[in-house]
Protein backbone atom coordinates (compact mmCIF):
# COMPACT_ATOMS: atom_id res chain seq x y z
CA UNK A 1 0.00 0.00 0.00
CA UNK A 2 2.98 2.39 0.58
CA UNK A 3 3.55 5.18 3.34
CA UNK A 4 0.88 7.44 1.40
CA UNK A 5 -1.91 4.61 0.97
CA UNK A 6 -1.15 4.21 4.97
CA UNK A 7 -1.78 7.92 6.04
CA UNK A 8 -4.64 8.16 3.86
CA UNK A 9 -6.35 5.33 5.27
CA UNK A 10 -5.21 6.40 8.93
CA UNK A 11 -7.20 10.09 7.91
CA UNK A 12 -10.16 7.30 6.26
CA UNK A 13 -10.64 5.98 9.57
CA UNK A 14 -10.64 8.93 12.02
CA UNK A 15 -13.00 10.48 9.85
CA UNK A 16 -14.80 7.39 10.15
CA UNK A 17 -15.18 7.21 14.03
CA UNK A 18 -15.57 11.39 13.65
CA UNK A 19 -18.74 10.31 12.14
CA UNK A 20 -19.85 8.15 15.41
CA UNK A 21 -18.15 10.51 17.96
CA UNK A 22 -20.36 13.70 16.67
CA UNK A 23 -23.45 11.88 16.71
CA UNK A 24 -23.84 11.31 20.34
CA UNK A 25 -27.38 9.98 19.88
CA UNK A 26 -26.43 7.15 17.82
CA UNK A 27 -27.09 3.45 18.69
CA UNK A 28 -24.31 1.54 19.38
CA UNK A 29 -25.35 -0.30 16.18
CA UNK A 30 -24.27 1.98 13.91
CA UNK A 31 -20.87 2.90 15.14
CA UNK A 32 -18.03 1.78 12.95
CA UNK A 33 -17.28 -1.77 12.73
CA UNK A 34 -14.12 -3.07 12.17
CA UNK A 35 -14.34 -5.08 9.34
CA UNK A 36 -15.57 -1.75 7.33
CA UNK A 37 -12.15 -0.71 7.61
CA UNK A 38 -11.02 -3.64 5.52
CA UNK A 39 -8.95 -1.59 2.11
CA UNK A 40 -7.61 -3.95 -0.68
CA UNK A 41 -5.35 -2.39 -3.11
CA UNK A 42 -8.69 -2.42 -5.19
CA UNK A 43 -10.86 -0.66 -3.17
CA UNK A 44 -7.94 1.77 -2.11
CA UNK A 45 -8.36 4.16 -4.69
CA UNK A 46 -12.00 4.86 -3.71
CA UNK A 47 -10.27 6.42 -0.11
CA UNK A 48 -10.01 9.96 -1.06
CA UNK A 49 -13.45 10.41 -2.08
CA UNK A 50 -14.52 8.79 0.74
CA UNK A 51 -12.53 10.81 3.23
CA UNK A 52 -13.94 13.70 1.43
CA UNK A 53 -18.04 12.35 1.92
CA UNK A 54 -17.15 11.24 6.23
CA UNK A 55 -15.42 14.54 6.80
CA UNK A 56 -18.85 16.14 5.62
CA UNK A 57 -21.13 13.00 7.62
CA UNK A 58 -19.02 14.28 10.21
CA UNK A 59 -19.65 17.91 10.34
CA UNK A 60 -23.47 17.79 9.93
CA UNK A 61 -24.45 16.72 13.24
CA UNK A 62 -22.43 20.33 14.19
CA UNK A 63 -23.62 22.52 11.64
CA UNK A 64 -25.98 25.29 13.80
CA UNK A 65 -29.39 24.88 15.09
CA UNK A 66 -32.55 25.17 12.86
CA UNK A 67 -33.29 28.82 12.95
CA UNK A 68 -29.98 29.83 12.81
CA UNK A 69 -29.64 32.41 9.99
CA UNK A 70 -25.77 32.09 8.02
CA UNK A 71 -23.31 35.65 8.39
CA UNK A 72 -23.30 37.90 5.39
CA UNK A 73 -20.27 37.13 3.27
CA UNK A 74 -18.36 40.27 4.73
CA UNK A 75 -19.20 40.13 8.23
CA UNK A 76 -16.77 40.97 11.12
CA UNK A 77 -16.03 38.13 13.07
CA UNK A 78 -17.73 39.11 15.94
CA UNK A 79 -19.22 37.24 19.42
CA UNK A 80 -22.21 35.38 18.80
CA UNK A 81 -25.46 36.39 21.35
CA UNK A 82 -25.41 34.56 24.32
CA UNK A 83 -27.23 31.27 24.99
CA UNK A 84 -26.90 30.25 21.76
CA UNK A 85 -23.32 27.95 22.41
CA UNK A 86 -21.51 29.89 19.33
CA UNK A 87 -18.74 32.17 20.05
CA UNK A 88 -19.07 33.50 16.60
CA UNK A 89 -21.44 33.12 13.83
CA UNK A 90 -19.25 29.86 11.86
CA UNK A 91 -18.84 28.16 15.03
CA UNK A 92 -19.11 24.70 15.33
CA UNK A 93 -18.26 23.47 19.29
CA UNK A 94 -15.94 20.55 19.06
CA UNK A 95 -14.42 18.56 22.15
CA UNK A 96 -10.69 17.50 22.09
CA UNK A 97 -11.33 13.95 21.04
CA UNK A 98 -12.82 15.54 17.92
CA UNK A 99 -10.48 18.29 17.13
CA UNK A 100 -7.55 15.23 16.90
CA UNK A 101 -10.23 13.23 14.51
CA UNK A 102 -10.97 15.89 12.38
CA UNK A 103 -6.57 16.97 12.43
CA UNK A 104 -5.86 13.43 11.67
CA UNK A 105 -8.44 12.80 8.20
CA UNK A 106 -8.09 16.40 7.32
CA UNK A 107 -4.47 16.06 7.45
CA UNK A 108 -4.07 12.78 5.09
CA UNK A 109 -6.28 14.42 2.44
CA UNK A 110 -4.24 17.86 2.77
CA UNK A 111 -1.48 15.22 1.88
CA UNK A 112 -2.56 13.63 -1.09
CA UNK A 113 -4.06 16.75 -2.62
CA UNK A 114 -2.79 20.06 -1.35
CA UNK A 115 -4.83 22.19 -2.94
CA UNK A 116 -7.94 21.00 -1.20
CA UNK A 117 -8.23 24.11 1.14
CA UNK A 118 -11.17 22.80 2.93
CA UNK A 119 -9.14 20.43 4.53
CA UNK A 120 -6.08 22.62 5.21
CA UNK A 121 -8.22 25.10 6.82
CA UNK A 122 -9.35 22.05 9.15
CA UNK A 123 -5.81 21.17 9.94
CA UNK A 124 -4.84 24.55 10.63
CA UNK A 125 -7.77 25.45 13.16
CA UNK A 126 -7.37 21.70 14.71
CA UNK A 127 -3.92 22.27 15.54
CA UNK A 128 -2.85 25.92 15.49
CA UNK A 129 -4.35 26.85 18.93
CA UNK A 130 -1.12 27.42 20.59
CA UNK A 131 0.61 29.42 17.27
CA UNK A 132 -2.53 31.57 17.35
CA UNK A 133 -2.24 32.85 20.60
CA UNK A 134 1.33 33.68 20.31
CA UNK A 135 0.19 35.86 17.14
CA UNK A 136 -2.67 37.65 19.30
CA UNK A 137 -0.32 38.46 21.56
CA UNK A 138 2.47 39.51 18.39
CA UNK A 139 -0.86 42.01 17.34
CA UNK A 140 -1.74 43.34 20.34
CA UNK A 141 1.64 44.44 21.69
CA UNK A 142 1.90 46.57 18.00
CA UNK A 143 0.05 49.46 17.34
CA UNK A 144 -1.01 49.00 13.69
CA UNK A 145 -1.97 45.06 14.61
CA UNK A 146 -3.90 46.26 17.72
CA UNK A 147 -6.00 48.30 15.69
CA UNK A 148 -6.26 45.31 13.43
CA UNK A 149 -7.69 43.31 16.29
CA UNK A 150 -10.23 46.33 17.13
CA UNK A 151 -11.66 46.70 13.36
CA UNK A 152 -11.77 43.50 12.19
CA UNK A 153 -10.94 44.39 8.66
CA UNK A 154 -11.88 41.52 5.74
CA UNK A 155 -10.18 41.24 2.70
CA UNK A 156 -13.44 40.09 0.79
CA UNK A 157 -14.40 41.41 -2.73
CA UNK A 158 -17.41 42.99 -1.23
CA UNK A 159 -14.97 45.42 0.74
CA UNK A 160 -12.25 45.37 -1.98
CA UNK A 161 -12.44 48.97 -3.90
CA UNK A 162 -11.23 47.08 -7.50
CA UNK A 163 -11.56 50.60 -9.51
CA UNK A 164 -9.70 52.44 -6.74
CA UNK A 165 -7.12 49.68 -6.77
CA UNK A 166 -7.18 49.73 -10.82
CA UNK A 167 -6.50 53.42 -10.68
CA UNK A 168 -3.53 53.43 -8.30
CA UNK A 169 0.27 54.15 -9.40
CA UNK A 170 2.14 51.27 -11.52
CA UNK A 171 3.84 49.16 -8.96
CA UNK A 172 1.70 50.20 -5.99
CA UNK A 173 0.46 47.44 -3.38
CA UNK A 174 -2.54 47.72 -4.22
CA UNK A 175 -2.37 47.40 -8.28
CA UNK A 176 0.25 44.15 -7.77
CA UNK A 177 -1.96 42.51 -5.63
CA UNK A 178 -4.67 43.00 -8.23
CA UNK A 179 -2.67 42.08 -10.88
CA UNK A 180 -1.99 38.95 -9.06
CA UNK A 181 -5.03 38.16 -8.44
CA UNK A 182 -5.73 38.53 -12.58
CA UNK A 183 -3.46 36.36 -13.68
CA UNK A 184 -3.44 33.39 -11.40
CA UNK A 185 -7.38 33.44 -11.26
CA UNK A 186 -8.08 33.60 -7.90
CA UNK A 187 -10.35 35.07 -5.66
CA UNK A 188 -10.41 36.39 -1.75
CA UNK A 189 -13.66 34.81 -1.61
CA UNK A 190 -12.44 31.39 -2.03
CA UNK A 191 -11.22 31.21 1.83
CA UNK A 192 -13.40 29.02 4.21
CA UNK A 193 -15.01 30.43 6.98
CA UNK A 194 -13.63 29.46 10.54
CA UNK A 195 -15.15 26.97 12.31
CA UNK A 196 -13.51 25.06 14.50
CA UNK A 197 -11.49 27.46 17.02
CA UNK A 198 -12.84 27.88 20.25
CA UNK A 199 -11.99 31.41 20.88
CA UNK A 200 -13.56 34.27 19.45
CA UNK A 201 -10.54 36.12 19.29
CA UNK A 202 -8.30 33.22 18.12
CA UNK A 203 -10.81 32.62 15.36
CA UNK A 204 -10.70 36.07 13.81
CA UNK A 205 -6.49 35.84 14.12
CA UNK A 206 -6.72 32.68 11.52
CA UNK A 207 -9.73 34.23 9.51
CA UNK A 208 -6.97 37.27 8.87
CA UNK A 209 -4.33 34.92 7.83
CA UNK A 210 -6.40 33.24 5.09
CA UNK A 211 -7.40 36.60 3.92
CA UNK A 212 -3.86 37.82 3.51
CA UNK A 213 -1.92 34.54 2.11
CA UNK A 214 -2.59 36.19 -1.64
CA UNK A 215 -1.19 39.54 0.04
CA UNK A 216 2.32 37.36 0.88
CA UNK A 217 2.23 35.69 -2.62
CA UNK A 218 1.92 39.42 -3.71
CA UNK A 219 4.87 40.47 -1.66
CA UNK A 220 7.46 37.95 -2.07
CA UNK A 221 6.57 37.73 -5.77
CA UNK A 222 5.04 34.23 -6.28
CA UNK A 223 2.74 31.76 -8.24
CA UNK A 224 0.06 30.10 -7.20
CA UNK A 225 1.46 26.94 -8.82
CA UNK A 226 3.21 23.94 -6.44
CA UNK A 227 6.57 25.47 -6.28
CA UNK A 228 5.04 29.10 -5.42
CA UNK A 229 3.18 27.37 -2.80
CA UNK A 230 5.54 25.51 -0.97
CA UNK A 231 8.02 28.55 -0.86
CA UNK A 232 5.18 30.80 0.42
CA UNK A 233 4.53 28.20 3.11
CA UNK A 234 8.26 28.09 4.19
CA UNK A 235 7.61 31.93 4.53
CA UNK A 236 4.56 31.04 6.62
CA UNK A 237 6.05 28.24 8.98
CA UNK A 238 8.92 30.85 10.41
CA UNK A 239 6.81 33.94 10.89
CA UNK A 240 3.47 32.24 12.15
CA UNK A 241 4.31 29.00 13.73
CA UNK A 242 1.28 27.39 12.37
CA UNK A 243 1.74 23.19 12.78
CA UNK A 244 -0.51 23.56 8.97
CA UNK A 245 2.23 25.76 7.20
CA UNK A 246 5.36 23.48 8.59
CA UNK A 247 3.23 20.18 7.16
CA UNK A 248 3.02 21.75 4.09
CA UNK A 249 6.54 23.19 3.86
CA UNK A 250 8.08 19.68 4.58
CA UNK A 251 5.92 17.56 2.64
CA UNK A 252 4.82 19.94 -0.06
CA UNK A 253 7.82 19.12 -2.21
CA UNK A 254 6.80 15.39 -2.81
CA UNK A 255 4.70 16.67 -5.10
CA UNK A 256 7.39 18.58 -7.12
CA UNK A 257 8.97 17.39 -10.12
CA UNK A 258 12.68 16.51 -9.98
CA UNK A 259 14.37 19.45 -12.10
CA UNK A 260 12.96 22.53 -10.11
CA UNK A 261 14.10 20.99 -6.74
CA UNK A 262 17.58 21.90 -6.88
CA UNK A 263 16.15 25.40 -7.28
CA UNK A 264 14.10 24.74 -4.17
CA UNK A 265 16.35 23.42 -2.05
CA UNK A 266 19.79 25.52 -2.83
CA UNK A 267 18.03 28.98 -3.01
CA UNK A 268 13.86 29.47 -2.42
CA UNK A 269 13.80 27.93 0.64
CA UNK A 270 16.79 29.79 2.12
CA UNK A 271 15.21 32.96 0.79
CA UNK A 272 12.25 31.97 2.34
CA UNK A 273 13.23 31.19 5.74
CA UNK A 274 15.86 34.46 6.17
CA UNK A 275 13.01 36.66 4.77
CA UNK A 276 10.39 35.31 7.11
CA UNK A 277 13.14 35.51 10.19
CA UNK A 278 13.74 39.45 9.41
CA UNK A 279 10.22 40.73 8.44
CA UNK A 280 8.13 41.44 11.53
CA UNK A 281 4.84 40.08 11.96
CA UNK A 282 3.21 40.24 8.86
CA UNK A 283 -0.44 40.20 10.37
CA UNK A 284 0.75 43.35 12.34
CA UNK A 285 0.74 45.37 8.88
CA UNK A 286 -3.14 47.14 8.04
CA UNK A 287 -3.07 46.59 4.46
CA UNK A 288 -5.37 48.06 3.73
CA UNK A 289 -4.31 51.32 4.36
CA UNK A 290 -1.19 50.22 2.58
CA UNK A 291 -2.64 50.22 -1.13
CA UNK A 292 -0.88 53.17 -2.31
CA UNK A 293 2.22 52.38 -0.42
CA UNK A 294 4.84 51.28 -3.48
CA UNK A 295 5.34 47.27 -3.23
CA UNK A 296 9.02 48.16 -3.67
CA UNK A 297 9.11 50.65 -0.55
CA UNK A 298 6.61 47.65 1.84
CA UNK A 299 9.59 44.98 0.63
CA UNK A 300 12.55 47.30 2.06
CA UNK A 301 10.60 48.15 5.24
CA UNK A 302 9.81 44.06 5.63
CA UNK A 303 13.42 42.81 5.07
CA UNK A 304 12.31 40.93 2.14
CA UNK A 305 14.80 41.12 -1.13
CA UNK A 306 13.86 40.05 -4.58
CA UNK A 307 13.43 36.27 -4.46
CA UNK A 308 15.88 34.18 -6.83
CA UNK A 309 14.75 33.71 -10.19
CA UNK A 310 14.61 30.37 -12.31
CA UNK A 311 17.02 30.20 -15.09
CA UNK A 312 13.35 29.57 -17.42
CA UNK A 313 10.01 30.93 -17.09
CA UNK A 314 7.93 29.82 -13.81
CA UNK A 315 6.12 26.75 -13.82
CA UNK A 316 2.70 27.11 -15.10
CA UNK A 317 0.11 26.97 -12.10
Amino acid sequence: MGHLGFLLLLGDRALSWACYEFSPSETLQSAPRPERFAVSARRFSRVPAAMATLLRAALRPLRPPPGHREPAADVRLRGARRGTGLLYPEHIPTSPLQKVLLAAGSAGMALYNPYRHDMVAVLGETTGHRALKVLRDQMKRDPEGAQILQERPRILLSTLDLDKLRSLPEGSLGQEYLRFLDVNRVSPDTRAPTRFVDDEELAYVIQRYREVHDMLHTLLGMPTNMLGEIVVKWFEAVQTGLPMCLLGALFGPIRLRTQHLPLLVSELIPWAVQSGRRAPCVLNLYYEQRWEQPLRALREELGITEPPMPSGPWPRP
